[in-house]
């Protein structure tokens, strides 16, 4: 197969490949997508339960791509069972990635999550760090990626508030009457309710449809075009400059590098089995934390023996998920019932904790209706208060759950980094391409779960002080499979790091990884939205190093 040629190949089409194709793109670059997934248009979004959700339709087989997951029991961090695959963390293999099955809540981070280990300082068994940048250094990016993405908003001022250079690019989505209550409810019990931005149009732009309203939206694919997937969103118009080219179904065996240990291009296996390479000046992988760390760590050459960007060990070092809570109140008050499906509610009175240890870092939780999926719903309440539930018993259970308004409540934690959670190869496993299958331990610091349960606690009382009934709870320590980050953090000290601050490798100056793989810590938020932002910025300096005819900035598009 002749090999293709590119100025750069982008390994991955979701939040950490979309803006980066895009601003090349526009920059006047040649850009290659490789991305091993299918090519879904907005018409193949359907609201099937069984087709999106119980089916697979949007991860490989696990039998031909496993992961090997190894998980440690609570309170015995050290003692590893027999691997398992019954776990598999895929989450979104198409083009646009995970970004097509996003709820979009666009939280940013805060000051103090690029600044962990000098506010709270260090955590015993953990290997906390700072961010080789701040703030205000991603804040313009973030304020580009709702732009180009297109987040619907409404800021208001509160002792939590973003500090922000500007507006949102789009007005709130129209709201569910427990919006209004929860605004009411939260003075009284010493909260802060602020409008959450989501990533879903909520009035056309761009030749994309606004938000329809049905509700089905985590899980799903869009079919009108608003919510801000990386297809819908960016990879669209990059394709239309004529100077980018997706190739679905394509999967990324290894970077290639000569013998001084710079990429050459890459190796990758198309739909038909064929083997072939795209020949690049650059190469950027951003295929989901786990799967970029096996692809760097699959990517060994001469002068990188133990894999590429590997050679202090550190490539799948300190991954990260997310530590979740959640909650549940019933109202029976018939102004609150509304067919409207989004609350767009959050505190983040509980971002900054006191334990009997100290301070320490706390999160953010989010109000939500249920998600409609029928099938998951009855399944639930087929198995509440210890007993199965089925047939007319059954039934009439669930059409009493919907005969009621409910409140939900997901609880966002840092999930805090440490050694024992980690990526590696596994030697015995391989996937339909032979390949050596991810290899992922699991190791939950205590921390995790202490900080959930106080996030809880604050969920409870909102949930209380709106005069809700029959509450449930239930506080995790993780993992989250639909969120992953970290494993190739950047930072300055190339010993400690694998990325420098601006995602390069340190190893391979024309090697960048763009997903969440460069976070030292997740933050108390959904990563996807510090993905992108990073990601343009990310694109801002790869442009700039291979001296693009029309150099990208923080204005381009605008």
């Amino acid at each position: 197969m002749k090999p293709i040629e590119a100025d750069v190949c982008v390994i991955g089409s979701g939040a950490g490949g979309g803006p980066v194709a895009l601003q090349l793109a526009r920059a006047g670059l040649q850009v290659v997508v490789l991305e091993r997934g299918r090519w879904f248009r907005d018409a193949d979004f359907v609201k099937d339960e069984i087709a999106e959700c119980r089916r697979g339709k949007y991860t490989p087989d696990r039998r031909a791509d496993p992961h090997v997951v190894e998980l440690g029991r609570p309170g015995a961090w050290d003692a590893w069972p027999t691997h398992e695959t019954g776990w598999d963390f895929w989450n979104g293999t198409l083009v646009g990635g995970a970004t097509n099955l996003m709820s979009g809540y666009f939280h940013r981070l805060k000051p103090d999550d690029f600044r962990l280990r000098s506010v709270y300082g260090p955590i015993a068994g953990a290997e906390v760090a700072d961010w080789p940048i701040g703030y205000d250094d991603l804040e313009p990016w973030y304020a580009l990626a709702e732009r180009e993405v297109g987040v619907s908003g409404r800021a208001i001022d509160h002792p939590h508030a973003d500090r922000r250079s500007t507006d949102f690019p789009h007005p709130p989505l129209a709201e569910h009457p427990l919006a209004a209550a929860i605004d009411a409810a939260g003075p009284a019990a010493g909260l802060h309710p602020f409008p959450v931005p989501r990533a879903i149009l909520s009035r056309p732009a761009d030749d994309r449809g606004s938000c329809q309203y049905t509700g089905f939206c985590a899980n799903y694919g869009c079919s009108s075009g608003a919510k801000g997937s990386s297809r819908a969103a960016l990879l669209r118009r990059a394709v239309a400059t004529g100077r980018c080219a997706v190739r679905p179904e394509h999967r990324a065996r290894r970077v290639l590098t000569d013998a001084a240990g710079r990429a050459t291009g890459v190796e990758f296996q198309d739909a038909a089995g064929r083997t072939g390479q795209v020949r690049a000046r650059a190469v950027v992988v951003a295929c989901q934390a786990i799967e970029s760390a096996r692809l760097l760590l699959l990517s060994a050459g001469a002068k990188h023996p133990n894999g590429l960007g590997n050679r202090h060990g550190q490539v799948g070092r300190n991954l990260l998920f997310s530590a979740a809570g959640w909650g549940l109140g019933s109202f029976d008050d018939p102004a609150l019932r509304s067919p409207l499906p989004w609350v767009n509610r959050a505190i983040q009175d509980g971002y900054r904790l006191h334990l009997p240890d100290g301070p320490a870092k706390g999160g953010t939780v989010d109000f939500i209706r249920p998600h409609p999926n029928a099938i998951s719903t009855a399944a639930w309440l087929g198995w509440q208060d210890g007993a199965p539930r089925w047939g007319a018993d059954l039934q009439a259970a669930v059409k009493r759950f919907w005969a009621r308004s409910h409140l939900e409540f997901e609880v966002f934690a840092d999930w805090t980094p440490h050694a024992d959670c980690h990526v590696a190869l596994d030697a015995a496993t391989t996937d339909a391409a032979g390949l050596p299958a991810a290899k992922v331990r699991v190791g939950r610091h205590p921390r995790n779960l202490q900080v959930v349960e106080r996030l809880t606690e604050l969920g409870v009382a909102m949930l209380k002080a709106m005069g809700a009934t029959d509450l449930r709870t239930r506080a995790s320590a993780g993992p989250s499979t639909n969120l992953q980050a970290g494993g190739c953090r950047f930072g300055d000290d190339a010993t400690t790091s694998v990325l420098d601050r601006d995602c390069r490798v340190h190893d391979a100056d024309n090697v960048f990884v763009t997903d969440g793989s460069f976070m030292p810590t997740g933050g108390s938020v959904p990563f996807t939205f510090t993905i992108y932002a990073n990601a343009f910025r990310v694109a801002d300096r790869i442009a700039a190093q291979l001296g693009a005819a029309q150099p990208t900035s923080i204005t381009a598009g605008a």
